[in-house]
């Protein structure tokens, strides 16, 4: 059990030395002590799950809100927690190191930031502007000597800029200014994942894989060193929850009932949780 977040930090730069590991992404504390239970060395946040949890679309929780949770759930966990820290919630490189900081303070073990501008005219920062806030980014981490792993991703396929060049030289640029570990969210071929693992080597790539395309082992035999789901966990508890609810209201149905996990089986685990944890 890990408690010390210098600990957990140190554990999780080791996890991206080598090898091929499985981050899933919980959405609040209940759901990560689950995740951690079953063996997954390293979780990570997911900002659509958290901002459902408080009844806003994804990108809607702010940067007070993401703060409490991440201090929130840094806390619950054992295990490194890497934090989807959306576009750092600043335009500007100034504000970007400045909510870095905040957010390391949480005791998170790592984050990323992204390049995406949340402007559908205009979805993503012009390069020189993307790579400052890279820069600034790394700055702030350096400046805290706190060890936290910092992870650049280029946005492109999840906002339309299908463009694999593009991906790939906003990437090797962020690789360049200080980046710990590379993500481009969206890529779906066996070829894309390969070019752009291929194209920042050494550093790791984070892979996102919410779909069943590829299973752990394909996507580690491409090469990659780091595998998130996003939202995936939280899509399917919703998509269950959403069935039922349905089922009820327009059929006054209870069917889909059946399939849920006994009462037993969920308290159950919570009590001995809660005992080892007092243990």
């Amino acid at each position: 059990m890990m408690t010390n977040p210098a600990d957990k930090r140190a554990a999780y730069r080791k996890l991206h030395e080598n090898g091929c590991f499985v981050q899933p992404n919980p959405w609040d504390v209940g759901s990560a002590r689950y995740l951690q239970s079953l063996g997954f060395p390293a979780l990570a946040t997911t900002s659509a799950g958290f901002a459902w949890t408080t009844g806003k679309p994804d990108t809607g929780a702010g940067l007070e809100d993401t703060l409490s949770h991440l201090t929130e759930l840094a806390a619950a966990c054992d295990v490194p927690l890497n934090a989807d820290f959306e576009n750092a919630f600043a335009h500007d490189a100034d504000g970007v190191a400045r909510h870095v900081t905040l957010a390391i303070a949480t005791g998170i073990a790592g984050l990323s930031v992204e390049d995406s501008t949340g402007d559908a005219a205009k979805p993503l920062y012009d390069f020189d502007h993307a790579l400052a806030r890279v820069k600034a980014a790394r700055a702030a981490v350096d400046r805290t000597q706190s060890g936290v792993v910092l992870t650049a991703r280029a946005e492109c396929f999840l906002v339309g800029v299908n463009d694999l060049s593009e991906t790939i030289r906003r990437l090797t640029a962020y690789a360049q200014a200080g980046a710990d570990c590379l993500y481009a969210p969206g890529l779906r071929s066996r070829e894309d994942i390969m070019a752009v693992i291929q194209a920042v080597a050494p550093k790791p790539v984070n892979i996102l894989n919410a779909a069943p395309a590829f299973n752990v082992a394909d996507l580690a035999a491409m090469g990659a060193r780091r595998i998130s789901i996003g939202s995936a966990l939280a899509r399917t508890a919703w998509a269950a929850a959403m069935t039922a609810a349905k089922d009820l209201a327009t059929q006054g149905s209870f069917g889909a009932f059946a399939s849920g996990r006994v009462y037993g089986e969920i308290d159950g685990f919570f009590r001995a949780d809660a005992k080892t944890r007092r243990g």
